[in-house]
This record gives structure tokens, C-alpha cells and sequence, in this order.
């Protein structure tokens, strides 16, 4: 099977990030969040990810309105369970949990990378998870 190629995509991706994606990249990049090097607008596999640091195999996910729809939310369970099948943590938030509460998030954030549980013991129930 060829591997795909989503380096166009992602190219395109960062050209039209949202505010949240704008905001959260200026807190983890160049290593700002506990010297981490995270990427984002990243491909792996067929799919491509908001962030992701390979290093400590930590993707995060920033999600707006259109994740709730019902659609969305299985293509996002499958999406996810490929993604920790390869061996990320996969934790996500939604765009208002960037703006209204960057504390929270970043403190989550900093949680995730100093715990490394495997990702088959993780809840796929809610957000920040």
C-alpha cells in the first residue's frame, strides 16, 4: 500500500488555522511547553493531526462545533483509536476551552506529558482525556 501523501494538505491546514490552533501553537512552539518540540498540521498516516510531539507520542486535538455532530463524533472515535493503534496518547479540547481557560488546558497538557499511560487504558468519553 503506498503511503499517502498529506504534506499538501497540512501545508494548506496551517495556512487556515483557527484562532484557537493560532493561540495554543504560540505556547508549544520552539520547545516553550517543558522543552517539548511539537509539530502541528502534522501527517501521520492517512490522517492529520492539530499537534503532535513525536518525542513523547502525544497528539492534541482542538475541535469546534461541527465534532459534535454525531457523524463527526464516529469518525473521530475511529480516527482516534487509529492514531493510539500506533502508539499516541490522543487528548482533545474544544476551541472554547483555548480561549476560556488556557490554564486548564496547559496544566492538562503539562499532566499528559509527565504520566505516559498506554493508550488502550484511556477513556474515549470526554474531553481533555
Amino acid at each position: 500500500m503506498e503511503k499517502p501523501n498529506n504534506s499538501g494538505i497540512a501545508k494548506q491546514l496551517r495556512n487556515s488555522e483557527t484562532e484557537a490552533e493560532k493561540f495554543l501553537w504560540t505556547l508549544l512552539r520552539a520547545k516553550k511547553l517543558n522543552g517539548v518540540k511539537f509539530r502541528r498540521q502534522a501527517p501521520i498516516g492517512v490522517y492529520v493531526v492539530d499537534f503532535v510531539s513525536f518525542e513523547k507520542k502525544l497528539i492534541i486535538e482542538i475541535d469546534g462545533g461541527q465534532h459534535s455532530a454525531e457523524k463527526n463524533k464516529e469518525y473521530d472515535g475511529i480516527r482516534t483509536r487509529w492514531l493510539e493503534s500506533q502508539g499516541f496518547r490522543v487528548i482533545r479540547f474544544w476551541n472554547n476551552d483555548i480561549s476560556q481557560n488556557i490554564d486548564g488546558v496547559i496544566t492538562r497538557i503539562t499532566e499528559v506529558l509527565d504520566v505516559h499511560p498506554l493508550p488502550s487504558a484511556l477513556s474515549h468519553q470526554g474531553r481533555g482525556n
